[in-house]
């Protein structure tokens, strides 16, 4: 189908969309399929790109981008236009669900997408006008009354019925339509198609694999969905890398392995110092209430616990003594159940390039999402796009590195702002949510008008503050973050975060809250960003908004 055509691919500023990108230019690689890449951050951007390149194109791949909404309506296109959506973010559009001459989704078939049946939302025009014109003028004038009353009658009737199946197609749709969350990650599925087409390759499924592990570290998925699909990816891990122990000595330099484990929930801890990377992730962060003078102490009765040395603990994990890190992750397993931090083991993938380099997933997912969000050198967008997309290929180290540098910037950044946030009380209930918003002029403060940091800091602040509180209604609430976005336009960029609880569903509420909300004060909003839970706002329309979220959700 689209080996005579090019192909536009309109790509989200995600990591999982980055490593989904990843094995479609694989895959068009081996087919010898020609196409344009263009990284898409938003709506506006989007139909920017739509719209310069329409005449050029007949085919368009969207990924993690383009299913929420009404693509045709949206892009108006023209009848032979065909898109492909691979979109982890649900719940899909019904029209799109339903039109499949020009809009093809690229879903796993086991993801369950509670899609309301096809008669309950669409009714076909000819059923609503039928012609009552059928009066014989040759009959009696009794007959002709007597027909009219009946014809009044089913009319009557008729229109009941419509408004009735009207009110009950709102009602199907506004459940549909309510939460916004993630199906099965965008990486996955290209995989699968890989797969399907016998061209799976090693780089791939460590794509897919780091795919995954996104959504894991953003939080866009639940403990139960990430277990079962790391247990999909270990069946194609042990299909690609079995391979006789005693064969390990001939590993050649320039060949890659992948490799299932339990690791340790940390950082980018095997980059770093062991302190620093208990210190900067949320988890233990959180957990030992760092924050606070009695956190540090409990750090330090942590580590004594552990039997390990200060001085190896806050040195490289490098340079570590050889012996200590033999049993390193069952000695602070041991001392972490010990101070209640039960789940400090998480099943993932490491990957080893020939003798030197180990890198595990989620040091990937960091690193690339930092390179995408890099503030430091200013410059067009799609630099960054770029680079984080080349950091994926294993023969760019360098690029990789240099992510690593900008993810522990990014991630003591966000750790210095939640211990902020909280000894200052930043973090407010407003009654049906907690509200935390950022001044122009706090640190760092630059970094969190992008979206998926401001959304890490959201995540890592509202774990922190449900530690930390003593009220047990406040451990339940949601969370609206506010971050200055462009001081000279005067706009702040918000996200809305739900409830940090153990049974969370991941499903946000935020989205269309927020829609409604600014309808109801007319507040100048801009919903340009593919996770319907973020928007950017005018300052000054912003406590006004914020009222009638309170009372829309109260």
């Amino acid at each position: 189908l689209l080996f005579l055509q090019r192909v536009l691919l309109l790509v989200a500023s995600d990591v999982d969309a980055l490593c989904a990108c990843k094995i479609l230019q694989a895959l068009f690689q081996c087919d010898h399929v020609q196409y344009t890449l263009v990284p898409v951050s938003g709506w506006q951007e989007l139909e920017t790109a739509f719209l310069e390149h329409k005449d050029q194109f007949k085919y368009f791949v969207l990924i993690n981008c383009g299913a929420n909404v009404d693509l045709l309506e949206i892009l108006q296109p023209e009848e032979d236009t065909i898109f492909f959506v691979c979109d982890s973010h649900r719940p899909i559009n019904v029209v799109n669900v339903y039109n499949d001459t020009q809009i093809k989704l690229l879903v796993k078939q086991d993801d369950d997408l509670d899609v309301p049946a096809y008669d309950d939302i669409f009714r076909d025009e000819e059923d609503e006008e039928e012609d009552s014109e059928n009066e014989h003028d040759g009959s009696e004038p009794s007959e002709k009354r007597r027909r009219f009353e009946e014809d009044i009658i089913e009319r009557t009737m008729r229109r009941r019925q419509r408004r009735e199946w009207e009110a009950r197609r709102r009602e199907i749709l506004f459940d549909y339509e309510q939460y916004e969350y993630h199906g099965t990650s965008s990486a996955m599925v290209m995989f699968d198609l890989a797969w399907v087409m016998s061209k799976d390759l090693n780089d791939m499924l460590w794509w897919a694999i780091v795919g995954l592990t996104d959504q894991w570290v953003q939080d866009k998925i639940t403990q139960m969905k990430y277990v079962t699909d790391i247990g999909i990816l270990q069946r194609h891990v042990s299909r690609h890398n079995h391979r006789n122990e005693d064969e390990d000595n001939s590993l050649s330099i320039d060949c890659m392995r992948i490799a299932f484990e339990y690791d340790l929930r940390l950082a980018l801890y095997q980059h770093w110092s062991l302190y620093e990377s208990l210190c900067n992730t949320s988890y233990t962060s959180a957990s030992l209430k760092l924050w606070s003078v009695q956190g540090q102490k409990r750090l330090h009765e942590f580590l004594v616990d552990t039997g390990l040395p200060l001085k190896q603990v806050k040195q490289k994990f490098n340079s570590m003594d050889v012996s200590l890190k033999e049993n390193l992750r069952e000695i602070i397993e041991e001392s972490a159940n010990k101070f209640g931090m039960k789940d400090l083991r998480v099943q993932t993938f490491s990957i080893h390039f020939g003798f030197k380099n180990k890198f595990s997933a989620s040091d990937i997912v960091y690193a690339t999402a930092s390179l995408m969000e890099n503030v430091e050198k200013e410059g067009p967008e799609t630099t960054n796009f770029i680079k984080a997309l080349d950091s994926l290929s294993r023969g760019n180290l360098d690029k990789l590195h240099q992510g690593l540098d900008l993810a522990k910037k990014q991630l003591r950044a966000i750790q210095q702002t939640v211990t902020s946030c909280i000894c200052t009380n930043l973090v407010i209930s407003q009654g049906p949510f907690l509200y935390c918003s950022l001044m122009e002029g706090t640190p760092d403060v630059k970094l969190f008008s992008k979206p998926v940091s401001l959304c890490l800091l959201s995540k890592y602040l509202l774990k922190s503050f449900v530690c930390s509180t003593k009220n047990k209604r406040c451990k339940l609430l949601p969370l609206v973050m506010a971050a200055p976005m462009d001081v000279e336009q005067g706009t702040v960029i918000m996200v809305g975060i739900p409830p940090e609880t153990e049974s969370s569903d991941k499903k946000n509420f935020f989205g269309r809250a927020f829609e409604k909300a600014a309808e109801s004060t007319s507040s100048r909003t801009l919903h340009n960003h593919f996770d319907m839970s973020i928007i950017e706002l005018k300052t000054e329309d912003r406590s006004k908004f914020l009222d009638a979220l309170i009372s829309l959700l109260s």
